[in-house]
């Protein structure tokens, strides 16, 4: 593992939070990006975030896939290797004192020569910070079940941005999310073009029929807690589809819920204006819950914090 040297100003933060910028660990609150970054001024960006749970990560290895695949593919590079970026991240979380914490690793187009505006020619900038650990919809709501609509913003097309790189074109999104504040609802879930249930702010969306459950095959983020609950379903005899789904369909299931790193699986219990079940998390969403929790003790599913170092 990588070790570093606590400078004066590489202070902890303890509870709030600590960013890695241009080699250094700095309090979250200190961490800026010039506002001639590309990655501010055409949201040139790729990201992944993932969650410390009682002082350890959860799939991370899975998460550093992700990110590095990610940059790959928006011809972007990292002044680390896996190594350090693991490293680093873990760093963050120690240095925080947090045990359970929301973390994000941040690559930016950055910006070419002054005069020039040759992507080719741009300086990527990579950032990572560490904070407490964030809720959709927060915790208690979730324990509950949470409201959602099915939004009549379309989600923007797989092939003008793909959505299997994680990226912060999220101006469709927002708008949804203002439509579900509209009308009095927690999270929107947006439609893809072609009617085809895609995803939300965050989120992967889940349908259970008559005990089989299904997630869209395209047009979504490929999440990490998503595939988690794939294999959890293939696992324990839960039957799953990974298909496309259209809007009405959705709106005839017996239970939804949605999986994001931010809070794991959130049940949904009233969708649009129809209450799902008796208003309470269902029983296929709630055994998948619970199976998911339980993963998060699996050795080889976790990466410990060495917090007393």
């Amino acid at each position: 593992m990588t070790s570093f040297t606590t400078k004066p100003e590489q202070v902890t933060a303890a509870g709030v939070g600590i960013a890695y910028v241009d080699g250094e660990f700095v309090p979250v609150d200190q961490a800026g990006v010039s506002v001639l970054d590309y990655g501010f001024t055409r949201s040139d960006v790729t990201y992944d975030v993932a969650h410390v749970w009682e002082g350890r990560f959860f799939r991370l290895e899975h998460h550093l896939d992700r990110f590095l695949r990610s940059v790959g593919r928006l011809h972007m590079s990292l002044p680390v290797d896996r190594d350090q970026l693991r490293a680093i991240l873990i760093e963050c979380v120690r240095r925080t004192g947090l045990r359970t914490a929301y973390v994000a690793m941040v690559c930016t187009r950055g910006r070419p020569p002054q005069g020039s505006r040759d992507l080719r020619r741009c300086l990527n900038r990579f950032f990572a910070y560490a904070i407490p650990f964030i809720w959709i919809g927060g915790q208690e709501r979730q324990a509950g079940g949470i409201s959602a609509i099915i939004s009549a913003v379309r989600r923007t097309p797989t092939e003008s941005v793909d959505p299997t790189v994680k990226n912060y074109n999220w101006l469709d999104l927002d708008r949804a999310q203002f439509e579900a504040y509209d009308r009095g609802a927690d999270a929107p879930i947006l439609l893809g073009v072609d009617g085809n249930v895609t995803e939300g702010p965050g989120f992967n969306v889940f349908a259970v029929f008559e005990g089989r459950v299904v997630t869209p095959a395209r047009g979504v983020l490929e999440g990490i807690t998503r595939q988690t609950v794939i294999d959890i379903c293939r696992g324990h005899g839960i039957p799953i589809e990974i298909r496309s789904m259209p809007g009405e369909t959705l709106r005839e299931a017996d239970e939804v819920f949605f999986t994001s790193t931010a809070g794991g699986i959130i049940p949904v219990v009233r969708l649009d204006d129809r209450m799902l079940g008796k208003g309470v998390p269902g029983p296929v969403t709630t055994r998948i819950r619970d199976l998911y929790w339980e993963r998060h003790s699996a050795s080889a599913e976790v990466t410990p914090i060495p917090y007393e170092t």
